[in-house]
């Protein structure tokens, strides 16, 4: 006789029940093991039911609000299965007798435990070592750290996620997980775009995001400009829209060992919803205080049963958001003929300087527009069952760039009528397309009561086009001025104004074989993954990166105009690149429960890449339940990251204008080099490899009643031989690196190496309270982090023009900076929320430390703290509506003091002021942690469908 197989469905930090609370529940006519896991992830409670006796019953459909009684009643009625509570532990049995069911609902089930472990669980004694357990996060509160695995966890759910009010769900992890960083940044080409997510204070590549516990791939774009994250590629979770979320799990601490490169400060794996039947209609509008970025979000997402044996659940969502601009007047002169003062003013007689335009920059959010399509889906076959997801977005993006000014001649040439081709200068803007698609499709089976088998082929590719647009090619009109074939009113109006720069591409598949088995006191994983990237630099339109003027020998060239298209110059055929790699690996995983107290997790995993070899690495982890109010939890583990494709081929040359050393901006022509490129071998750089780290961590849990629990965690993340971008190097140097960047038309050189040693330790602080109030429900979750990156040891690579350098000259005091001071060395978070009838109140509060940054100067910008309001009201069954303010008080950074841009007093002739300004960047245009542009207002509706 086949033995029964006893399933706990169980949630950590459930709402504590109280009688009149009414759960909305959307569960179809279906077998009663699956409608039973439903039921639990929508009440949160625990439920002990056996698999083999369940899934032969058809339960009832359960639609609307009901009470946790009234529902299990109904879910239950006229079944042939019966609830029972017994020893306060909450249970599923056949009743032969349907008679005995009445006795049964006199018991109020809801005081049944939420978060019993599986040690307590009563049952038969013969299946009791069969028991296997299922961990199920679905709460509409932020539930966190779930209290039997040796790591913290924490558990995001949709709701949770959307009552952030935000509309990116970068932004939307940022405000509830304070160990996650979106750091913005201004005019820095596609990071402005793309920004670089962070966790722990590590780099972007540095966290490891699954979708369905699946690898996704990264974005194709490498951040080269100096913001957070330079020299780093990362995912983009944007692409992602939050009405095909079901939850987010934030698993903070290394597990290379068990999901391979990149996982080094942990991962981030996002649950697509799985509903068959229910869906639901979103639609929010909100706009800035300063009447600016105005944004559009509308939603679809619904289920559909197939055939009482699968589902697939569609998400269709179309997000617009336009620009905003906080920066400030341009100050200095435009115009040629202005006489500075001895106080530092200017004065001017041009009347076209007095009536010059003074708002010429664009410094803040992009506008873009984004689609997005995504489905999840799941069907029984006779011998397992076949499941499949896909994302697509495509989003449209306008950013600018640096404003090129009339006087700027080497940018806007002066043509044969001693007028500039843009006679009122000119602000480049960049188009950027991004297109994302990923695909999976698996096969899993059991091979027996105690085996899985698990079979999956996913796909992923992220494109970004670019095109540089209301600008020109200043040395294709300098050329034309000098051939004196056009007119300079010809010139202005045929020269173009617009090229296609460059297209990125990197693909990712990954094949993955997964086996477990389930023995008597352990259980144990096998795997093997194929994986190959692929990345593609796709070269621009000649117009967008030749030199005109400067491949001419001509005399009468007296200036010699910058090249390419400005803004953001194109990448020729000879930096094209179209390289791929493969990786093979390996891994074992052991789990097993020493005794009710104490349980230990084990994994080893080989990887090996065609490129630089192989790697091994390994953890433990242990967790130990010292009584019902405390448990203690660690790991060590080793960990790696493998070069990505773009450190390791991307080659590109841009314009970045740099703070001197008297503070003053200057347009370089900044060129980055492949690792195998002549220029990196010539100056001894060697081919890049791993890097490695050592992660430790320990923890506790008390859970001082069942409203109370308190997480505290400690880790340290050590990295060796970490991938960074090096300074900007320039000529004089070497008498070689000279010459080929002048063969390059490049002032300076940048490349990628191993180069630095970091040290990161901190804490993560999370209680959580939760208790009936005033005839209501309150839940307010306490959480902080703190985190301290130091760079222990910077190093050269043993060649012979860079050993002949300083330390600071190959790594400057800007670069080490980023690594240990751009981001917040301290977060904390409360997130409160009242309920109460039909109506819901959130505030989130989040404090943002200090962060120092290094541009020119140094400044360091002082703790701020956010206040998040939101309201919402459940109109029926199903419409509810919310309204809310993000940032409340109208927060800003500190202004900026350093490495600001055309700052200055101008006046006329009779002493009148024309423009006073202290530069157009109010504020730091290098790192913002929550932005800058203040006070959030929206409203939405949603409806739910049946």
């Amino acid at each position: 006789m086949k033995v029964f197989q006893v399933i706990t469905l169980w949630l950590i930090f459930c709402q504590p029940s109280f009688a009149e609370k009414l759960f909305l529940f959307d569960i179809q006519k279906q077998p009663a093991d699956q409608a039973l896991i439903s039921f639990a992830k929508q009440t949160n409670k625990t439920i002990v039911f056996s698999y083999e006796l369940t899934k032969n019953y058809q339960t009832n459909t359960l639609q609307g609000y009901y009470s946790f009684n009234q529902a299990l009643r109904k879910l239950l009625r006229n079944t042939g299965l019966i609830a029972n509570l017994e020893n306060n532990q909450l249970s599923i049995t056949a009743n032969r007798s349907l008679l005995a069911a009445s006795s049964t609902n006199n018991t109020d089930l809801s005081s049944a435990p939420t978060n019993s472990p599986s040690s307590k669980i009563k049952g038969n004694h013969q299946f009791h070592h069969q028991i296997e357990k299922i961990a199920i996060v679905g709460s509409r509160d932020i539930a966190r750290s779930i209290q039997e695995l040796p790591v913290p966890v924490d558990i995001l759910s949709h709701q949770s996620l959307q009552s952030t009010g935000e509309f990116e769900v970068g932004k939307m992890l940022q405000s509830i997980a304070p160990s996650f960083n979106f750091a913005s940044s201004s005019i820095s080409d596609g990071t402005d775009v793309l920004k670089p997510a962070t966790l722990r204070g590590l780099g972007p590549d540095q966290t490891l995001i699954l979708v369905n516990g699946k690898r996704r791939h990264y974005a194709s774009l490498l951040h080269i400009n100096t913001s957070v994250g330079r020299g780093t590629a990362g995912a983009d979770l944007n692409t992602i829209p939050l009405s095909a979320i079901k939850r987010i799990e934030i698993l903070r601490d290394g597990a290379t060992a068990q999901y391979g490169s990149d996982a080094i400060a942990g991962v981030i794996n996002i649950i697509l919803k799985d509903s068959a039947n229910s869906g639901n209609f979103h639609s929010t509008i909100g706009q800035y205080q300063q009447g600016d970025g105005n944004t559009l979000d509308i939603s679809l997402n619904k289920g559909v049963n197939i055939q009482d044996k699968g589902f697939i659940n569609t998400t269709i969502n179309l997000l617009k958001h336009q620009a905003t601009d906080r920066s400030g007047l341009h100050g200095s002169c435009q115009y040629q003929d202005c006489l500075k003062l001895e106080n530092g003013d200017y004065l001017t007689q041009n009347p076209k300087e007095i009536t010059a335009n003074r708002k010429t920059f664009s410094i803040g959010d992009p506008a873009y527009q984004q689609l997005s399509l995504a489905y999840n889906a799941n069907y029984s076959l006779t011998s397992g069952e076949l499941y499949s997801f896909a994302i697509y977005s495509k989003r449209s993006n306008h950013s600018y760039a640096f404003f090129r000014h009339n006087g700027n001649k080497l940018a806007n040439p002066v043509l044969q009528d001693d007028v500039a081709v843009r006679p009122e200068g000119y602000l480049p803007y960049i188009q950027s397309d991004i297109k994302d698609v990923s695909f999976n499709l698996g096969f899993k089976t059991e091979i027996d009561n105690h085996t899985t088998f698990d079979i999956s082929f996913t796909q992923g590719k992220n494109t970004i086009d670019y095109q540089t647009k209301d600008s020109l090619n200043a040395s294709y009109a300098n050329l034309l001025n000098i051939q004196g074939i056009l007119t300079p009113d010809q010139i202005r109006s045929q020269i173009p104004q617009s090229a296609k720069a460059y297209d990125l591409s990197l693909s990712l598949q990954t094949f993955n074989i997964d086996l477990q088995r389930i023995y008597e006191y352990f259980s144990l994983s096998l795997g093997v993954e194929i994986r190959n990237d692929k990345y593609q630099v796709t070269p621009g339109e000649k117009y967008s990166y030749y030199d005109y003027d400067g491949q001419e020998s001509n005399p009468y060239f007296d200036i010699n105009a910058l090249g390419g298209i400005q803004g953001f110059p194109g990448i020729s055929a000879m930096s094209s690149v179209n390289e791929s790699r493969q990786v093979n690996s390996l891994y074992v995983e052991l789990n097993s429960e020493l005794n009710e107290s104490i349980t230990i997790d084990g994994a080893l995993r080989y990887d090996n890449y065609n490129d630089f070899g192989g790697t091994t690495n390994i953890k433990f982890a242990a967790n130990w339940r010292m009584n019902d109010s405390v448990t203690f939890r660690s790991s060590i583990s080793t960990g790696f990251r493998a070069p990505s494709m773009q450190q390791l081929y991307f080659n590109n040359i841009s314009t970045q204008f740099i703070i001197d050393d008297n503070e003053h901006f200057s347009a370089e022509q900044i060129g980055t080099f492949r690792n195998d490129s002549y220029l990196a071998s010539l100056i001894g750089i060697p081919k890049l490899t791993e890097e490695q780290s050592t992660n430790f961590t320990l923890g506790s849990v008390f859970t001082f009643t069942d409203k109370f629990s308190v997480t505290l965690d400690y880790y340290a993340i050590d990295i060796d031989d970490r991938i960074v971008i090096s300074n900007k190097l320039g000529s004089g140097l070497s008498p070689a690196l000279s010459e080929i960047l002048q063969q390059n038309h490049v002032d300076k050189a940048q490349v990628f190496l191993n180069g630095v040693n970091t040290k990161t330790r901190g804490l993560d602080l999370i209680a959580t309270w939760k208790t009936p109030i005033f005839n209501g429900y309150f839940d307010v979750t306490f959480a902080g982090n703190i985190t301290d990156t130091a760079v222990s040891e910077r190093y050269a690579p043993n060649s012979t023009v860079l050993n002949a350098l300083s330390i600071e000259q190959v790594f400057s005091e800007q670069d080490i900076s980023i690594i240990e001071e751009w981001q917040p060395q301290n977060r904390l978070s409360v997130n409160s929320t009242y309920l109460k009838n039909n109506w819901s109140w959130h505030v989130n509060i989040n404090r943002y430390g200090e962060y120092t940054i290094t541009d020119g100067g140094k400044q360091t910008y002082g703790a701020e703290i956010l206040t998040d309001i939101r309201v919402e009201h459940q109109f029926n069954r199903q419409v509810s509506w919310y309204v809310g303010v993000n940032n409340l008080f109208n927060v800003t950074p500190d202004k900026n003091t350093i490495a600001n841009s055309h700052a200055g007093t101008i006046i006329d002739n009779q002493g009148n002021e024309i423009v006073s300004s202290s530069g157009v960047f109010k504020y730091s245009r290098r790192s913002a942690p929550f932005g800058f542009n203040g006070s959030y207002l929206y409203l939405g509706l949603n409806y739910h469908f049946e």
